[in-house]
């Protein structure tokens, strides 16, 4: 499908074990998924406070698939620090590293990390900096007193440093994507016709910056795919009503902001992506729903790459 890069998160969040991370990433690594992703939260139930440590498990359980976070969240943490974890994790995989870098949004969780929500963009700004200075081969410091500065070891595999994208959510946010110039990663919850937009306004701070914009187009989006038509109702009438985090605009639904449907119907709405975004990556996140059969989420799974590899025509 034009070349599309696949990839996914892990389906099942009920079972954080490694033991259960690492069969999902096995499974999905054998369906021919091109990278696995880890998002990053804190305090809630089922926090993922820490997705390096969960990934570096998930590579010493696969060959080639590539491990990805969608938000590794640089205002919460000490750049240098920051800076040789994810060089270890790179060496740890055979280069296998996508980065995704956030800020973070939820006020109780910069609070409780004493981040100014007003500074957000600017420790991120800081902390990617410094983090790039480092992989690099710089000296750094933290305060500025280069007496102190010192070189991290060990740099990454990828060099400069492993791809990195920016989650980012907010005309502020798509700005400073688009002016670092690197790929921006969507909320999975916003309809097409809004990140029609959000692109374009990214594109537009990459040019207004007198930098390329990005090649590479990324899109998370829910997924479910299945030959049950009853079920397919049924998956699509339960996110309508669990829509509290959805961000939709008058008269837009379920169909504009998932990719649910049969396998002929995701097929056209994935070229539908193709076509009015220029989707080259899509990241194929669970349903925020319980109640659904292991078999079916994993057949799922296993439909979407059959489409994306050309065998549903």
């Amino acid at each position: 499908m034009n070349n599309l890069h696949l990839g996914l998160t892990p389906w099942n969040f009920s079972d954080l074990s490694a033991v259960s991370l690492c069969e999902q990433a096995q499974f999905a690594e054998s369906c021919g998924y091109e990278s696995i992703w880890l998002p990053e939260n804190h305090f809630g139930a089922n926090a993922l406070p820490d997705p390096l440590t969960l990934l570096a498990s998930m590579a010493g359980a696969t060959r080639s698939i590539r491990l990805g976070t969608t938000s590794y969240l640089l205002t919460l943490r000490n750049p240098l620090q920051a800076a040789e974890q994810v060089a270890v994790l790179d060496q740890l995989s055979g280069g296998r590293l996508i980065l995704g870098v956030g800020r973070g949004y939820a006020p109780e969780m910069l609070r409780a990390f004493h981040v100014p929500a007003k500074e957000k963009r600017r420790i991120f700004a800081w902390t990617l900096g410094l983090m790039k200075d480092a992989w690099s081969g710089k000296s750094i410091s933290l305060d500025g007193n280069m007496e102190h500065a010192v070189e991290v070891h060990p740099r990454p595999l990828q060099q400069p440093h492993p791809p990195l994208w920016v989650a980012a959510f907010g005309p502020k946010a798509l700005a400073q994507a688009g002016t670092l110039g690197l790929p921006y990663l969507c909320s999975p919850m916003e309809s097409i016709a809004t990140l029609e937009n959000n692109y374009a306004q990214h594109v537009q701070a990459a040019e207004a910056a007198g930098i390329a914009a990005p090649s590479v187009i990324p899109l998370m989006r829910t997924v479910f795919v299945s030959e049950n038509a009853e079920l397919l109702s049924e998956v699509k009438n339960s996110l309508a009503e669990k829509s509290e985090n959805v961000r939709l605009l008058d008269g837009e639904g379920v169909d504009d902001w998932t990719l649910i449907g049969t396998p002929e119907q995701v097929r056209v709405k994935l070229q539908n992506y193709q076509e009015r975004i220029g989707m080259t990556h899509l990241v194929a996140t669970r349903l925020r729903i319980g109640g659904i059969d292991e078999a079916d989420l994993r057949r799922s799974v296993t439909l979407l790459a059959d489409i994306v590899a050309g065998k549903v025509i």
